[in-house]
């Protein structure tokens, strides 16, 4: 019997220690922490397209086409969209030149379907204003190459810069 009773003892320790090792990870502890982030006003132009004349004859009639440009702004900053005159010598924003070697061709850029409001680069006076909502937004370009003397069959361009001041 004196075997029993080791057995018994040596087992009932190792009893205890389990139940007591299983408590000791039983046990949790719990902290927080903070995320933030700070937005700031800003903005963004997404995208451009080239406003496309298309392959014209003799411009004895106006051709018009449209384009668009994507600007994006942080939620309720405002913002104005300004395009320069471009590159051609001699270019305003009313009367743009698209260039091919030495010669030219007139066009504009309005703001409107009606083609009455120039777009330009002064703010107040011929910038297109937004407010941003976070989202692409679309700006249509209404572009018109008026009734003028046509120069010699050439491939004309001229590049735009866009602005956007928030």
């Amino acid at each position: 019997m004196p075997s029993r009773r080791f057995l018994t003892l040596f087992l009932a320790p190792a009893a205890v220690l389990t139940a007591l090792a299983g408590a000791a990870y039983a046990a949790t502890t719990t902290s927080t922490f903070q995320v933030q982030i700070t937005i700031a006003s800003a903005c963004t132009i997404v995208s451009t397209a080239t406003l496309n004349f298309g392959s014209q004859g003799v411009l004895t009639a106006a051709v018009n086409n449209t384009s668009t440009l994507n600007v994006q702004c942080t939620n309720t900053t405002p913002y104005n969209v300004g395009l320069d005159a471009g590159q051609g010598t001699g270019a305003t924003v009313a009367a743009r030149k698209m260039t091919g070697g030495a010669a030219t061709v007139t066009y504009t850029i309005y703001q409107d379907s009606g083609r009455t409001t120039v777009w330009g680069n002064t703010i107040g006076t011929n910038t297109v204003t937004g407010t941003g909502n976070g989202a692409s937004q679309a700006l249509t370009l209404y572009g018109q190459v008026p009734a003028q003397t046509t120069p010699a069959p050439a491939s004309y361009s001229d590049t735009v810069t866009v602005t956007v001041t928030y």
